[in-house]
């Protein structure tokens, strides 16, 4: 099951170098956890694929690399703080990367 879904997946990024594929991408806040997934999974493979690095593993790895990044956001989005989380990790980023900037100077 899950190779035929991730083929569909790898199906989808391949052809999104002459294919839109906002409607594989974009539901509604109401949608079905299982189509949220679906539409995580169709982002994360496109990435991979524009980034070229959908091919580097096995198709099984790669699978379980895009189900886990997926699960790990939806969950925080069910949760209200996907936007929270971002910030307050840019925010630490941006701090530590100021002490480093003054420790060197």
């Amino acid at each position: 099951m899950k190779n035929k879904l991730f083929a569909a997946l790898l199906a989808a990024a391949a052809l999104s170098a002459c294919t839109d594929l906002s409607k594989y991408t974009t539901v509604d806040a109401d949608a079905s956890a299982k189509t949220k997934m679906r539409a995580c999974m169709v982002s994360e493979a496109n990435a991979k694929f524009q980034a070229g690095t959908l091919f580097v593993n096995s198709v099984s790895v790669t699978a379980d690399e895009i189900v886990n990044t997926c699960i790990k956001k939806l969950a925080l989005q069910s949760a209200g703080i996907s936007e929270e989380s971002q910030s307050t990790a840019q925010n630490i980023i941006n701090n530590l990367q100021n002490m480093n900037w003054g420790s060197n100077n």
